[in-house]
Order: C-alpha cells, then sequence, then structure tokens
C-alpha cells in the first residue's frame, strides 16, 4: 500500500521506500492515537478554562431590575446546581459532560441546552456544509484554473473576484444578492427556512469570503509546485496540461489547503451569526450571542463545547489526510 503511494508519489523522496505495509499501519495508528490524545487534553482545558471565565464574569442569571428574595435566589441556586463551592461544581458539571448533560438554560426556562442545540444546530450545519462543499470546490477551480494561467485574464479576473469577496463584508454580500436575485429578477426566495432553494443565498453569502481565500491559497501552492522538476519531467513524457495539473500538481499543491479545511469546517458548521440574521435563519448562532447578553452560562459553555469539538474533530481528520496524502509525516513522526 505504502509502495502505491510513494510511487506516485513524485515528489517526495525518503530513506525507507521498502517499509513493510504492517509498519505503515503500526505507524499510522500510533500518529493517530498521538494526535487523538492531544486534541482531547486540548477539549478538557478549553472546558476548564470556559466554566471558571463565566464563573468570574461581572454580573449572574438571575440579576434583575428587581432584586429577587435570598429565598427565592437560593432555590434557583439549587435548581441550576449553581451552589456549594466553585471546585464541587466544575466537578458536578464535569461529570454531566461526561454523561451528555450540558444542564439547563437559565434564560429559556425548562429547556435544556441539549433540546435547544438540538433544534437550532442542524439548521446551522445543513447551511454550512452546502456553504462548505461551495467554498471548496469554487476555491479550488478557481486557483488551479488562476495558476495554469498565470499573469493571462483569467488570473487576473479570478484574483480580482476574489479580492472583491474578501473585502466585502456578509452584511454587504448578502443584500446584494438578495436585490439581484430576489428582487430585480426573483429567481430565489428572499430568506427563511424552508426548501433547498431557500439556502441557495445564504450559502453563497457565507461561502463567497472562504472561497476567495482558497482559492489564493491554492493558486500560491500551485505555482511553487509547478515550478518543480518532476512537473517538467511530466510535461516532458507528454502529458497533456490537464493531467500535469490535476494528476501531478494538484496532489502536492492541495496539502495547504487541507489544513485551512479542518477549521474552516467547524467554522461553517456551527453558522454565521450576521449571514443567519440577514436571511432570517433560525441557527445557532443567534444563541451565542443571546447566551452572552443574557449570562446564561450553561447555553454560553455548551455553543463554546460544540464549536471546540468540531474544530478538535476536523483537526484530527485533516491530520489523517495529511498522513496518506505526505507519507513522511508518519516516517518521521
Amino acid at each position: 500500500m505504502l509502495e502505491r503511494l510513494l510511487k506516485s508519489h513524485l515528489l517526495f523522496k525518503i530513506t525507507e521506500p521498502n517499509l513493510p505495509a504492517y509498519r505503515f499501519h503500526l505507524k499510522m495508528i500510533r500518529f493517530i492515537g498521538g494526535r487523538a490524545i492531544s486534541l482531547i487534553i486540548i477539549l478538557f482545558c478549553v472546558v476548564t478554562a470556559t466554566f471558571f471565565l463565566i464563573r468570574i464574569m461581572p454580573g449572574g442569571p438571575f440579576d434583575r431590575e428587581r432584586k429577587l428574595s435570598p429565598n427565592i435566589e437560593k432555590q434557583l441556586l439549587k435548581k441550576y446546581k449553581l451552589d456549594g463551592p466553585i471546585l464541587d461544581q466544575y466537578f458536578n458539571y464535569l461529570g454531566d459532560l461526561l454523561h451528555g448533560d450540558l444542564r439547563l438554560s437559565t434564560k429559556y426556562r425548562n429547556r435544556s441546552v441539549n433540546e435547544i442545540l438540538a433544534d437550532s444546530l442542524p439548521v446551522s450545519v445543513t447551511l454550512g456544509s452546502i456553504a462548505f462543499c461551495i467554498a471548496t470546490f469554487a476555491g479550488v477551480l478557481l486557483g488551479s484554473v488562476a495558476a495554469a494561467n498565470q499573469h493571462g485574464w483569467i488570473d487576473r479576473t479570478a484574483m480580482f473576484g476574489a479580492l472583491l469577496a474578501i473585502s466585502l463584508p456578509s452584511f454587504v454580500i448578502g443584500p446584494m444578492l438578495v436585490l439581484l436575485f430576489a428582487i430585480n429578477f426573483p429567481l430565489l426566495p428572499v430568506g427563511g427556512w424552508g426548501d433547498f432553494r431557500s439556502l441557495i443565498l445564504p450559502a453563497l453569502t457565507l461561502a463567497a469570503p472562504y472561497a476567495a481565500y482558497i482559492a489564493r491559497l491554492t493558486r500560491a501552492s500551485m505555482l511553487e509546485v509547478l515550478s518543480q522538476d518532476y512537473i517538467r519531467t511530466a510535461r516532458a513524457k507528454g502529458l497533456n496540461e490537464i493531467q500535469v495539473i490535476y494528476k501531478h500538481g494538484l496532489r502536492v499543491a492541495i496539502l495547504p489547503v487541507i489544513s485551512f479545511l479542518g477549521p474552516l469546517a467547524a467554522n461553517l458548521l456551527t453558522g454565521s451569526i450576521v449571514v443567519e440574521n440577514i436571511f432570517n435563519i433560525p441557527g445557532a448562532g443567534g444563541f451565542f450571542v443571546s447566551s452572552v447578553l443574557n449570562r446564561d452560562g450553561f447555553l454560553l459553555a455548551g455553543v463554546v463545547i460544540v464549536y471546540c469539538t468540531l474544530l478538535v474533530g476536523f483537526n484530527l481528520v485533516v491530520d489523517i489526510l495529511y498522513g496518506f496524502l505526505d507519507p513522511r509525516i508518519l516516517l518521521y513522526d
């Protein structure tokens, strides 16, 4: 298996070309295990920091213009498990997390954080998944085409469009798309949450700046790869330009893009507050803001934990992909 990977990967020259397949699998298992342990430690540190930072924030979840009586406040603290020493609260919270319990929201009475996220997170995940596919496909395609036509009109047009998408914020791109495709040319719905057509404009708005970043990153990486000796060798063998670029060049040039896709996926899947507000989409982004304003500590912690779990999970996927695409990582890790 490793021999096939290395023979097709002309750029890489390693010192162990005859590494047996079982050693490759053992190195891969050790590689994944080490990354997984480190990411679990990071997630534990994030949970700990989030818990204590919320506790030292000024104000409390039951602060109102009209002060509650001591007896009522005591009952509320007991109901939401906020009584007792802070270390006891911390270890009790960790115990609940291990059982998948994110506690009750102090703002949305009689609703748990699990229920709120179960209702809103799938909406953000659906929108983010579509935006992720659009951003990845469009960015890689535009970047590779621009690199293949360096200094030509295609290159200049693609990079100008990327610069424009990066420069314009979402609250400008969104209304412009609505004005063009929903009002002047009524082809798509203005917003809301319904059929697939209602997702097109918000997905394009959310994907536009990230597609531009990926296009610029792909172009820079591809230009560096296309100057390598093995690319000139492939061209000298008589391969056409499409084979050279997409079969040999893109496989190596895609590595920096993969590093960017891990955090990007976590960012898109948890939703965008601005885009969700522009298009009136009931996603998880709005709950993040409201939890801060309402001092809803458990809802805030739940959103942060979900985001960080997605972030470390996608980073682990990126590390695994790197292990397959660049076997040197396994050999020298």
